[in-house]
């Protein structure tokens, strides 16, 4: 006999403005099988909670369903509860009238007649669940960081710190990330190596931390506390054992023009090379695409004058799979590509460029060795006219666009109205004889001390703020560049005549993300950046147990707010890896063998590896005994994901808790 106990919630305003909850409860109170129904206004609170613990005990339920917020929030809150009181807690159900309900009504009506429909469903349902025990399984002591930037450099140093195995997986040949390529960090001016190079070199000296560098990740298996990772190390013909960063191959390498992609292609480096002076590890890595002995076996220099006989060409990419108990994405970003931008010359002229290029431009290790200039002069920086004497920055290029056009971006980039700003006064104060103008739609400041660091530069640096945009940007025939642009203050049209054009461009995922977030099974938005499990709440989380989200991956952010999610995000780690096991959950798939054909469709669909097929003997009505193929379900494994129920012709395959029968009968309590 069923005794069911309903219990809708108020949730403040959120559900009670459009839907009558006094009216879902009296409603429900008919349905076979309640015999209690309330509402509460805060059915989370402690208070609300009692409220079902003693009705348990009182009206001795067989089960509950709540109608409240999404079984996201709160399933787990409403599920000790009931066990508290002596009732398994899968005989709990959820019927969201709020953010499938009233949050999409404005009509009290049409919200309340949806509201009781979603509750006579949850009844349905709870009224075929039968009690569950979740499992237990261990947890791998050890994570993977998928990213080598200050996110994840962050991150494995916090968790190491805990006294936890942590390798980091960077697909360069050194840690870092686009940090390293940056001069000067806002508001404060410090010099971004001085930051960064004592964390990398923390990073190759903590014993608890291994550096995959020029590796990728092939493939992810398993769930959460017990995942397998392949990881592929990309063959730099260099061993990194034996090379000790001594730079006399790079010295003599004769292949002196490969474009250098840390200096984003501004100047050439060799076919083997170190990227920067303080890279971490410190080992040269062959270019193959370049090498001369790579290509036609005429050279071999480096291998010559390799002291420590690290060189070797033979090497070959090698696969080295690791068990881990948690996965950390921290896959950083790129500036969007701005070739299809091409009202600002970027293509037609090198004295446009990018913020992130003008960066490489101004660092003491950069191109120019510090000095600022026009990139068409960096062959010969000595002429007076190397030197721009009219900067023009242009903001939200790609960014905050409504446009159809490839590349541009919905969504604020965050970070380059700060970033223009300090440009603007470290160059105003090397060349106080250079006039910046900056053209803006609007400055946005919304960090500590960022809104006074703006202010600076217009009011202590006399930078040119210019509220309006650029329409277009036209090479001259004596070098110059004629920016055309808006001042919607003075409602007038300007023309600069300009030695170097800036574009702060938008930045978005790294080109890896999308790839990433499938093997991981994770959440992505439309913009390519993971969703976190709840953006208040579990905002360093992905819905998918077991990773975890660290930097932009996650969205757009400056230096310190990556820095605070980073270690927020090992928080999170170190809290799981700390335990020796994990409740597993009991919502798992099962095979009804006699009805199983064999036919491996569920296999492959199973996202986990949680099915497997064997042969079993059957006793057939003559006696006669027949051996057939059936799939088996490790409950281990399995995450009840529930694709298999959906791909198996003969419904052989069913799902704990969300059973072939339990989702028919709450379909036809929605059609009653």
């Amino acid at each position: 006999m069923h005794r069911i106990g309903v219990f809708v919630c108020h949730c403040g305003t959120n559900i009670a403005a459009t839907v009558d909850v006094k009216a879902v409860a009296e409603a429900v109170r008919e349905e076979t099988g309640v015999v209690f129904s309330a509402d509460y206004q805060y059915m989370c609170s402690e208070a609300g909670q009692t409220l079902v613990q003693d009705t348990i005990r009182e009206q001795r339920l067989t089960g509950v369903v709540v109608c409240s917020c999404s079984p996201r929030m709160h399933e787990a809150t409403f599920r000790k509860a009931a066990a508290k009181a002596g009732l398994n807690s899968y005989m709990v159900e959820i019927a969201n009238i709020r953010e499938q309900c009233s949050w999409i009504h404005k009509d009290m009506v049409s919200g309340t007649e949806k509201a009781i429909i979603l509750a006579r469903a949850a009844i349905a349902k709870v009224m075929l669940n039968t009690p569950l025990t979740p499992g237990k399984t261990p947890v791998t002591k050890r994570a993977l960081v998928i990213g080598g930037g200050i996110a994840g450099i962050q991150t494995a140093l916090d968790i190491a710190e805990a006294g936890f195995d942590v390798d980091i997986v960077e697909k360069q040949p050194t840690i870092g990330g686009k940090m390293t390529q940056i001069d000067k960090t806002f508001p404060t001016l410090d010099c971004a190596s001085c930051i960064l190079t004592p964390k990398m070199v923390d990073c190759a000296q903590n014993e608890k931390i291994h550096i995959y560098s020029y590796s990728e990740v092939e493939s992810v298996t398993g769930f959460v506390g017990n995942f397998t990772a392949k990881i592929k190390r990309k063959a730099r013909f260099v061993d990194e054992k034996k090379c000790t960063g001594c730079g006399e191959c790079v010295e003599k390498c004769p292949m002196k023009k490969v474009p250098n992609e840390f200096n984003l292609g501004l100047d050439n480096r060799k076919a083997i090379y170190i990227p920067f002076a303080q890279a971490v590890p410190k080992v040269a890595t062959i270019d193959a695409n370049y090498c001369l002995m790579k290509k036609n076996g005429k050279c071999g220099l480096c291998s010559k004058v390799c002291g420590a006989g690290a060189i070797n060409y033979d090497q070959q990419d090698e696969i080295i799979e690791e068990k881990y108990g948690a996965i950390v994405a921290a896959t950083g970003y790129n500036p969007i590509k701005i070739d299809k931008f091409d009202e600002f010359a970027y293509s037609q002229s090198p004295d446009v460029i990018t913020s992130l290029e003008l960066e490489r431009l101004m660092n003491a290790a950069g191109p120019s060795n510090g000095t600022l200039v026009r990139p068409s002069y960096l062959s010969k920086q000595d002429d007076h006219e190397a030197h721009p004497k009219t900067i023009v920055f242009v903001q939200c290029v790609g960014s905050r666009s409504t446009e159809c056009r490839k590349g541009s971006k919905e969504y604020c980039s965050k970070i380059c109205c700060m970033y223009t700003a300090k440009h603007a006064m470290l160059i105003r104060e090397k060349y106080p004889d250079t006039d910046v103008y900056v053209f803006y739609i609007d400055v946005r400041t919304p960090g500590k001390l960022f809104d006074e660091f703006y202010r600076r530069a217009v009011e202590q640096y006399g930078v040119h703020y210019i509220k309006g945009m650029v329409g277009k940007v036209s090479p001259r025939a004596d070098g110059k560049l004629d920016v055309q642009g808006s001042d919607l203050i003075s409602n007038e049209q300007l023309h600069v005549t300009a030695d170097l054009v800036v574009l702060a461009t938008a930045i978005e995922p790294d080109k890896t993300a999308r790839s990433i977030g499938t093997m991981l099974t994770a959440s992505m938005d439309t913009n390519d950046f993971f969703t976190e499990a709840h953006p208040k709440l579990r905002p360093v989380e992905s819905p998918t147990a077991g990773v975890f989200l660290s930097g932009v991956c996650q969205g757009p952010k400056d230096i310190p707010e990556t820095v605070t999610q980073a270690s927020a995000c090992a928080a999170k780690v170190v809290g799981l890896l700390v335990k020796d096991e994990l409740t597993g959950n009991p919502c798992v798939a099962h095979s009804d063998e006699l009805m199983c054909n064999g036919c491996s469709a569920c296999e492959k669909v199973c996202p986990y590896g949680a099915i497997t097929y064997s042969d079993k003997e059957f006793r057939q009505p003559d006696r006669t005994v027949a051996i057939r193929r059936v799939a088996s379900v490790n409950p281990a494994v399995c995450q009840g994901c529930g694709a298999c129920t959906v791909a198996c012709p003969s419904g052989a395959m069913d799902l704990n808790g969300f059973s072939n029968s339990q989702i028919m009968a709450e379909v036809d309590a929605v059609c009653r």
